[in-house]
């Protein structure tokens, strides 16, 4: 890549980044993604319309705005929020967890802990978050504002394996906290709880009671989200596994049951397998829609949005072409009318210039970060300071100071352009590009008595401590090089390396990506070191690019 072309995709992208344009957005910078946009252009949309790892979305509309939240299990910071005119169109706009509690435990990397299923909920003029942490219980923080602050997170019903929270005020003023458990913490699954809650939102004034046992009908039931309409407290949630299960729908007109139960929504003859959990929401014209995810593997659990209506009081989720109640998950349609002029296609953000001191939102630590891991950009480029690797370890998987964002789509190429300045010590240190997951592969640059070298590193079943096996690639000079991967079908990674950005050289390794502990694989960067003195060098990015 010429210096021209360089500086001309810098100015370009920045330009993106600020200029506004079509309908004015309330939060944010555009984004195009180069790679994924589900707005067709001519009023209908495609599943999915985020094709990234946002698991377990909730999502609500105050006004004419569409706010969306997402589970992050061990990232930080957490809880994801998303924004939308249209529900089609988004684009991240903040974080509501900046840390996650307790700081003892998060400051090392807890793979599958943390931040599980949340719900989101606009509530007296305020916006609630309950969220779950299996290991300690059910967590609220609330915001009068969605871009906060956020209060610090108030543990409202502390016991383990308590998950997917959802709070309900009713109209006599109770307040309600409905969930559901997770079977590897306490040792029960497959049922639904409500317990009692204080107005404030605040604590259970109970352990709560079993509402549904799905056992026999709706094995791994979870994820419930509650609603009333027309007199009917409503339970929305999935069934019969992440992978492989339906949409259910419990009914009564008591919180605490007998539910009657239905499927409203299965897999049938579409590729969108599960569907999984999601949430109900409803535009001013009166149309009525559901998002929910599907889980592919290694591109993590990615949103859908269905169309939902009534009949006889029961939803159907998606399209019911035989009639019998039960829908099934489209891949395009009409666009939401959401009473509005047409919104410029924006997708969360993806590439970035670090032409901002302020780190792009789409990027997450995999734990609690300190003060010392980077420098904001304040010359166009962003520094990562060499951590030292926690003692004992084998492989990267326990590093906490991994920069990552999302597999962006099943189809894709990154690069990032990246040097290294170790320190004058010879302390070990590295930077790398890194496909993370419980098998990974990387790209990195190290100093060995004076010389640049580029090594290829992969691991099989990480998070079993196994070591990564390295293997030397070549020289490299001493200034910016180009490290990338081309991801094809959401998992085939091939790995290329170039001096000028002009002429790309094949690492002749191939690597399959593997999901993370719930999660989807991820794009990560970082720079450490195997010895420990006064003082570190680092690694200096100039960018980060998704492209086609």
């Amino acid at each position: 890549m010429s210096k021209n072309w360089g500086k001309f995709w810098k100015n370009t992208a920045l330009l993106g980044w600020l200029a506004l344009g079509g309908t004015p957005l309330a939060f944010g910078q555009k984004y195009t993604s180069q790679v994924w946009s589900p707005d067709l252009g001519n009023g209908k949309y495609k599943n999915p319309i985020i094709n990234a790892d946002y698991s377990d979305p909730d999502a609500i509309r105050v006004g004419n705005d569409y706010y969306m939240i997402a589970s992050s299990f061990n990232h930080s910071p957490g809880l994801p929020i998303l924004y939308s005119k249209d529900m089609v169109n988004w684009t991240i706009i903040g974080h509501a967890l900046d840390r996650q509690i307790p700081e003892s435990t998060f400051s090392h990397v807890q793979h599958g802990g943390g931040v599980w299923a949340p719900s989101i909920r606009y509530h007296n003029n305020e916006f609630y978050i309950y969220y779950p942490d299996p290991d300690f219980g059910i967590y609220q923080i609330k915001a009068k504002d969605i871009k906060g602050p956020w209060s610090s997170p108030v543990l409202v019903f502390a016991g383990k394996g308590l998950i997917d929270p959802c709070p309900f005020w009713d109209e006599g003023g109770k307040a309600y906290l409905a969930y559901a458990y997770a079977g590897s913490r306490a040792g029960l699954k497959s049922v639904l709880g409500i317990a009692n809650m204080n107005v404030e939102g605040t604590k259970v004034l109970d352990r709560g009671t079993i509402v549904y046992d799905g056992h026999e009908l709706d094995p791994t039931i979870e994820g419930p989200k509650v609603y009333k309409r027309n007199g009917y407290y409503y339970l929305f949630a999935p069934a019969g596994g992440v992978a492989t299960g339906w949409q259910l729908v419990l009914r009564s007109k008591n919180i605490f049951g007998p539910y009657e139960r239905k499927v409203v929504m299965a897999q049938h003859d579409s590729p969108i397998n599960g569907p999984h959990q999601g949430a109900w929401v409803e535009t001013p014209s009166g149309e009525n829609w559901f998002f929910h995810f599907q889980d592919k593997d290694a591109m993590g659990r990615v949103v859908h949005l269905q169309p939902m209506t009534w009949k006889a009081d029961w939803p159907i989720i998606g399209l019911d072409t035989d009639g019998d109640g039960v829908g099934t998950p489209v891949l395009t349609y009409q666009k939401p009318n959401v009473g509005s002029k047409i919104v410029q296609p924006i997708n969360p953000q993806e590439s970035d210039e670090f032409d901002s001191p302020q780190l792009g939102l789409q990027w997450q630590w995999q734990a609690n970060p300190d003060g010392t891991w980077l420098m904001p950009s304040q010359d166009g480029k962003l520094r990562l300071y060499s951590q030292l690797v926690p003692e004992g370890s084998k492989n990267l998987m326990a590093l906490p100071n991994i920069l990552t964002q999302k597999f962006p789509a099943d189809d894709f190429n990154a690069t990032v352009r990246i040097r290294l300045h170790p320190n004058e010590k010879e302390l070990g240190e590295r930077t790398g590009f890194v496909v993370v997951g419980e098998d990974y592969s990387q790209l990195f640059i190290r100093r060995i008595n004076g010389n640049f070298q580029l090594f290829y590193g992969d691991c099989k079943k990480s998070y079993s401590g196994k070591e990564e096996q390295v293997k030397a690639i070549a020289s490299l000079p001493d200034e910016f090089v180009y490290l990338s991967v081309r991801v094809k079908d959401g998992k085939h990674c091939y790995w290329s390396y170039s001096i000028d950005g002009k002429e790309f050289k094949n690492v002749a390794e191939t690597f399959e990506a593997k999901p993370g502990k719930w999660i989807g694989a991820t794009l990560g960067i970082y720079a450490d070191k195997q010895k420990q003195i006064n003082d570190s060098g680092y690694a200096e990015v100039d960018w980060f690019r998704i492209t086609k």
